[in-house]
């Protein structure tokens, strides 16, 4: 008879520890009736022993003599009845959840399913042994070194990166070391993130993951890493130097060498769903040990209640679950040095036992209440594919969310598909829209225009449509709504003036990603021209198409160069990165008095502040947007229009002088010199332009305009598919 329990879980004893001259193994498996350690030597000859059950449902045995490197796994013996929610069958080799690394792969030819081939209900009793993944004894050693000074998010500059892929073709990088922990920190590779003003990198998962059949089937391999099978354990392919715990040590030693640098390192974590798949997939760890335990179920409990389109639901309403997934966090903070997490289809995180959203959740709960969290990054990716899965706007304080509306919109801004200005000024000044209740600050949204998945920077102006036949799938994967524009010419070209404007287009949303109020999140090559040949869906792409060419710096340097400009501006002045949100309010010198500027103001281009008419104005493509503060202040002029326009600059207080720091226009269509207040010049088309300003400490005296009025060029309204 299968024993249940309600008793609380101590999780703290879970997994392999040494200790006491040999190995304590503990697994949570409470509706199993036996279970089997299975140490497994060399050549995978096994040596199966019993443990015992403690009250709340954790098996425990303590083997003398055991060392690191020993591996492992378990055989979970129970009922088979998939009407209760039970697949037990320990013919199948299952690792440890809580296993502190893995080795071997996964032969997808082999015994892999709990289940016959002729009924996803009916139990396969042959062995999986040798065609399953094993678990790794690690020892303990000690963390990373922390970083001098986690900085607030709002310093924060995001770079979404591939661990493999951005060091894979480093030309710096000894051939060896290339797409691995090591390789990312090579000196040569941080010397780049800090000449182009990186101080955080976000790596794509490198939780251990493994493949889905159906991609091996293509003869292709899972490349992003969303597929995770082992929460504790550093994924074993990224290690330059052995899979038996090394993979441990070296990806401490990256984190250590970031730090030093003073890189912070965040990690994309995959919580919400296994590499098991649904019911009909591999079992390989959760499913074998409780299939109703780990999973969100149907109400026939035979069947996964999937909200993230890959197969299963991991079910945190169950506390053991949710134990695994905050015990993995403060795995990874306390022992493996990480400063915070990008949490992948977040909202599954947060469901009840009735599948419910639920904002209240115990897991936010206990990550507000747990001391190893604090001054930790919690950045969410706010959906699912569930009922009420969008959830945008609403993790609350504490929480910084992926802003899709501001990818959204700056996409359409740019290829000239959004009428008027309004929706500009929202979006640039982080979304208070969305993000501006409850005592949210500014880093509650983090910006982006693109990201890992769908087209790169320089994809959006390359291609009109996806072009992911690499991916075998017809082209029917990827999302088709990419709100890009090919500038003419679908694909690369030598037309010297489409290539021309296609950098400008992609400077454009650069400058207007990291002089947005919120967080500026870069995805990796981006700055750089990097392509994937118009594929939006390159998850399966360990390839050249998908890792970052080097190369592409001697043709696209313009873009690097501005892209380190505007960040060192932004690392310099706080003004340009602030943590709140700005309303108007007039700025106070060092006694409280008011200087006459503001924190944050939007200018016409001729008469100064916008005025309602022109927030109404569909045809208006150009907007000022100026920010100051006690020291300084800076003007960004954005014109989304396809031809010039004049502007004039406002004198004091906004400014005694103007010098342009920075603009994706060609230099040559904008002073040079110091641009004086009341002088008109002419706005490039489908340009950004910072402008630092020269401001007084004390309120200054007004200046009196006495110049010709002179009747501004308001720009033509363009299409968006528009002839440039």
């Amino acid at each position: 008879m299968t024993q249940q329990t309600d008793a609380p879980i101590d999780s703290s004893i879970l997994g392999a520890q040494l200790l006491d001259g040999g190995c304590r193994f503990a697994l949570w498996a409470p509706r199993a009736n036996r279970v089997e350690l299975a140490l497994v030597a060399e050549d995978r000859s096994q040596h199966n022993i019993d443990m015992a059950r403690n009250p709340d449902g954790v098996w425990i045995v303590h083997v003398p003599g055991i060392e690191a490197g020993q591996r492992y796994g378990y055989r979970v013996h129970g009922d088979w009845n998939p009407d209760a929610g039970m697949r037990f069958n320990p013919a199948k080799l299952l690792l440890d959840p809580y296993a502190r690394a893995i080795t071997s792969g996964v032969d997808y030819s082999g015994p892999i399913l709990d289940h016959t081939a002729e009924s996803n209900y009916l139990p396969d009793p042959r062995d999986s042994f040798a065609s399953v993944p094993l678990s790794v004894v690690v020892k303990d050693t000690p963390p990373p070194a922390p970083i001098a000074r986690r900085r607030p998010l709002n310093e924060c500059v995001i770079y979404e990166t591939h661990l493999k892929g951005f060091t894979n073709l480093h030309p710096s990088v000894p051939e060896h070391m290339r797409g691995t922990y090591a390789g990312m920190a090579y000196d040569a590779v941080i010397d780049y993130l800090h000449e182009t003003g990186i101080n955080t990198v976000q790596l794509l998962p490198v939780h251990h993951f493994v493949s889905e059949p159906f991609i091996v089937g293509r003869g292709l391999s899972n490349y992003w890493g969303y597929n995770t099978l082992g929460f504790f354990a550093p994924h074993a392919a990224y290690a330059s130097i052995g899979t038996l715990g090394q993979q441990v040590t070296e990806f401490k030693e990256m984190v250590t060498k970031l730090h030093e640098a003073d890189i912070e390192v965040l990690l994309d974590v995959v919580y919400n769903h296994t590499a098991e798949g649904g019911h009909e997939g591999p079992t390989l760890s959760f499913r074998g040990l409780d299939h109703q335990g780990y999973y969100r179920l149907t109400n026939d409990l035979r069947n996964d209640y999937d909200v993230t389109g890959c197969g299963n639901s991991v079910d945190t309403s169950h506390p053991g679950v949710l134990n695994m997934i905050i015990d993995s966090m403060k795995y990874w903070v306390t022992e493996m040095g990480v400063d915070g997490f990008r949490f992948d289809l977040a909202t599954t995180l947060i469901r009840d036992e009735n599948h419910h959203v639920d904002q209240n959740h115990l897991f936010k709960q206990r990550i507000a209440s747990d001391p190893a969290f604090e001054g930790i990054k919690m950045i969410a990716e706010p959906w699912d594919m569930g009922p009420y899965g969008y959830q945008v706007g609403s993790w609350g304080e504490g929480w910084s969310e992926w802003n899709d509306q501001y990818r959204n919109y700056m996409r359409d801004f740019w290829r000239g598909a959004t009428r008027g200005v309004s929706a500009l000024a929202t979006r640039l000044s982080g979304s208070p829209d969305i993000f501006f209740h409850n005592g949210r600050s500014a880093e509650a949204s983090v910006n982006f225009i693109t990201a890992h998945d769908g087209f790169t920077m320089r994809d959006l102006v390359t291609y009109d449509i996806k072009h992911n036949d690499a991916n075998g799938e017809g082209n029917r994967d990827g999302a088709d709504d990419n709100r890009s524009w090919n500038c003419g010419w679908e694909g690369e070209t030598v037309d010297v003036g489409i290539n021309d404007f296609r950098h400008r287009q992609v400077k454009n949303m650069m400058a207007s990603l990291i002089l947005s109020t919120g967080v500026p999140m870069i995805t990796a090559g981006d700055e750089m021209g990097r392509t994937q040949g118009g594929n939006n869906n390159a998850y399966c792409q360990d390839s050249p198409l998908s890792w970052v060419h080097w190369d592409t710096l001697d043709t696209w340097g313009d873009l690097a160069e501005l892209t380190s400009t505007l960040l060192k501006a932004r690392r310099d002045f706080p003004v340009l990165r602030s943590n709140r949100y700005r309303q108007h309010e007039e700025v106070l010198d060092a006694d409280g008095h008011g200087l006459g500027r503001y924190d944050l103001a939007w200018l016409d281009g001729w008469d100064g502040e916008m005025r309602d008419d022109q927030w109404h104005d569909e045809g208006r493509l150009h907007l000022g947007m100026y920010v100051s503060d006690q020291d300084s202040a800076f003007l960004t002029y954005y014109n989304g229009a396809p031809n010039a326009v004049q502007v004039r600059l406002p004198g004091e207080p906004w400014a005694r002088s103007y010098q342009v720091v920075a603009t994706t226009a060609h230099r040559s269509e904008l002073p040079e010199s110091p641009i004086a207040p009341m002088q008109v010049f002419d706005l490039p088309g489908r340009s950004v332009t910072l402008l630092r300003c020269e401001v007084s400490a004390s309120r200054p005296t007004p200046v009196v305009d006495d110049f010709e009025p002179v009747e501004p060029v308001e720009p033509e309204t363009p299409q968006a598919d528009q002839e440039f």
